[in-house]
């Protein structure tokens, strides 16, 4: 009887998993269970084109319907896994019982909702799925102000592209600067002014105590007895990962579903991928959970090699990409606190520039906005090992071709 792996989830990871065991020559069953109703989607247009109404919602597909169905892989959409018995082998969804000899968890995230008393008011909205775009667009074309909380990627995005559709958008963030956990000051200064100058209203260091309904739809209360009048509120404060089920099934969870280098959970026959896991990242010498489209895909690439018998440790290069207005950052690595930070470039509005991150001399992370060339460069570096002077790097007079040099002839 041949082996049959089960992917919980329909996101990034479950599209690329299905791809890369069909590619590695699969010869087992192969089930994706997914609560919506569509075939894994592409999310990054969630923030940005799906909030437009003029436009007809449409999930952009990763794979077509018909990549399946040739592969013979079976999809079980709009049904929600209850259960994991590891004993039996076994999952409980709302609609059977499955058994499995590989199980993939990629069961993503969920928007993390702040503390606030009235968060779970109608016209407050967060976004994670095509559903909750669908309630912002109906939001965004009834509504002329909307207050956002939190200032991240997703947030951010958000203002930009409710701002571009001419709404009254204010951005509420209880750092004292955006973007604080990811990038540095200089890369904050620059896209705080970036949003400013198209009209978004930012406000920083302001901490939301509690949503209550009025006429005009929400009031937000702040401290020091401050209140401010919108019609929607979104939720842009970052993300929690889904580890119910893993939870249940007695797996090891902290900040994500703990998984080894080869994505394997305590369980060895269960695996977990995409944003609801977490893994160590040697070059911070830390167990992170990352976030991104690219984290996802290159797990899947890590859980493949695994489940065919070729296993090879997730060594991947993180990287992420956010587009606000006409700009894009690009981030290539992890910085953290406490990094030296050289900027190339002088980082005013319109212009092109990176911030290179060094951690005891060596290269660690680089933020280019509207710079390909930069983050080429530092993606090439940063996976040859390459730690370039950061004299050359602040010096624009010397071309970054330079650096491509020593790569080629380290």
């Amino acid at each position: 009887m041949s082996s049959h792996c089960v992917i919980v989830g329909a996101g990034h990871a479950a599209a690329q998993l299905c791809l890369s065991l069909v590619q590695g020559g699969w010869k087992g069953r192969l089930t994706l269970v997914g609560e919506e109703l569509y075939p894994p989607y592409h999310r990054p247009p969630l923030s940005k084109t799906q909030l437009d109404p003029a436009k007809e919602l449409d999930p952009a597909l990763i794979r077509p319907r018909a990549f399946y169905e040739n592969q013979g892989i079976e999809l079980r959409l709009g049904e929600r896994v209850l259960t994991v018995d590891r004993t039996q082998k076994r999952i409980c969804t709302d609609k059977g019982e499955i058994d499995y000899d590989h199980l993939v968890l990629c069961t993503g995230s969920q928007v993390r909702m702040p503390p606030i008393e009235g968060v779970s008011l109608p016209g407050v909205y967060g976004l994670r799925n095509l559903a909750d775009a669908e309630s912002l667009r109906h939001c965004t074309g009834q509504s002329r102000r909307v207050v956002m909380i939190g200032a991240g990627f997703i947030g951010l995005e958000v203002a930009a592209s409710l701002r571009n559709l001419g709404l009254d958008v204010t951005v509420l963030e209880r750092e004292k600067r955006v973007l604080s956990r990811v990038t540095c000051p200089e890369i904050s200064r620059y896209v705080e002014a970036l949003h400013r100058d198209k009209g978004v209203k930012l406000e920083l260091g302001i901490s939301v105590e509690e949503l209550s309904p009025s006429a005009e739809g929400l009031t937000l209360h702040m401290g020091e007895d401050r209140v401010m009048s919108t019609e929607a509120v979104v939720i842009g404060a970052g993300a929690t990962p889904e580890t119910g089920l893993a939870e249940a099934a007695g797996l090891e969870v902290e900040n994500g579903i703990r998984v080894n280098a080869f994505n394997q959970t305590s369980d060895p026959d269960i695996y977990a991928m995409g944003d609801c896991c977490t893994q160590w990242f040697s070059p911070m010498e830390k167990t992170l959970r990352i976030e991104s489209v690219q984290n996802a895909n290159d797990q899947a690439k890590t859980v493949a090699a695994a489940i065919l018998g070729t296993p090879r440790p997730h060594e991947a290069l993180p990287w992420f990409w956010s587009d606000q207005f006409e700009v894009k950052l690009q981030i290539v690595g992890i910085s953290a606190p406490g990094d030296e930070v050289v900027l190339r470039g002088k980082g005013e509005a319109g212009t092109s520039f990176s911030a290179w991150y060094f951690r005891k001399g060596l290269l660690r992370a680089v933020d280019a906005v509207n710079d390909a060339r930069a983050y080429a460069v530092a993606t090439k570096c940063l996976k040859s090992g390459i730690n370039p002077d950061p004299g050359v790097i602040s010096d624009t007079s010397i071309d970054l071709k330079t650096l491509i040099t020593q790569i080629k002839e380290s």
